[in-house]
């Protein structure tokens, strides 16, 4: 059994079912649990972002997506992971792909955010100028400093995957990147699909790594 944590509110019916089959898992085989399960739209506005803090979005329940302030769910994350664990799950994963410390576990924890880096640094070439497409404005310092640490240069560009017409910003996005000069392009956030993937590929004309999928088949070599 494999538990998902998502920082956000289960199920994830957006994107736990294009996992499962680079999982190697069936639904019933995975227990998903959200950092904000069970949490009032009064408490979750508490964890709105501090000034100049470290910022994050995720999907609640009900289809809306929601900002929140890094620092003050990881609390939430962790009680979501010990509340996995007393579930039964043999592994977990942290399906977001922002920068966590550690976390207590007692059988074997990934985060997304490691195996994505990882996953881009083996197949870029360093030299390759490398385009990120994060979803806030808020985020792009944050981004450069992550990914300069993995792949060297960078451009970044903003665009939401939880908004209506999400595939299009995308796809703009990430052809302002190519314009750039980007020879790839990485989706940096579980909430982008596989249809803005592919959107964003046709805008850019450059490979395009989506990060559910690189995590997804990452953490399936353990899982299966």
């Amino acid at each position: 059994m494999l538990g998902l944590v998502t920082i956000g509110q289960s199920p994830r019916d957006d994107m736990v079912p294009e996992m499962l089959p680079h999982l190697g898992a069936g639904p019933a085989s995975v227990i998903e649990r959200g950092a904000l399960d069970g949490l009032s739209r009064e408490r979750i506005a508490e964890l709105a972002p501090a000034a100049g803090g470290h910022v994050l979005t995720t999907r609640l329940a009900d289809g809306s997506s929601v900002v929140l302030d890094h620092d003050r769910t990881l609390g939430l994350v962790q009680d979501a992971v010990e509340w996995l664990e007393g579930q039964g799950v043999d592994a977990t994963v942290i399906v977001c792909t922002g920068e966590f410390p550690p976390l207590r576990h007692t059988r074997p924890l990934l985060f997304a955010e490691r195996l994505l880096t990882s996953g881009v640094a083996g197949l870029c070439d360093p030299d390759d100028l490398v385009g990120i497409v994060c979803p806030l404005p808020e985020q792009d310092a944050m981004s450069r400093t992550k990914w300069s640490r993995v792949v060297g240069d960078t451009v970044v560009a903003p665009a939401t995957p939880y908004a209506v017409g999400a595939a299009e910003s995308v796809a703009r996005a990430a052809a302002s990147l190519a314009d750039g000069g980007a020879r790839w392009i990485v989706l940096d956030c579980m909430g982008y699909t596989e249809a803005m993937r592919e959107a964003a590929a046709r805008a850019a004309g450059v490979p395009v790594l989506l990060a559910r999928s690189i995590v997804a088949r990452l953490a399936g070599e353990m899982h299966r």
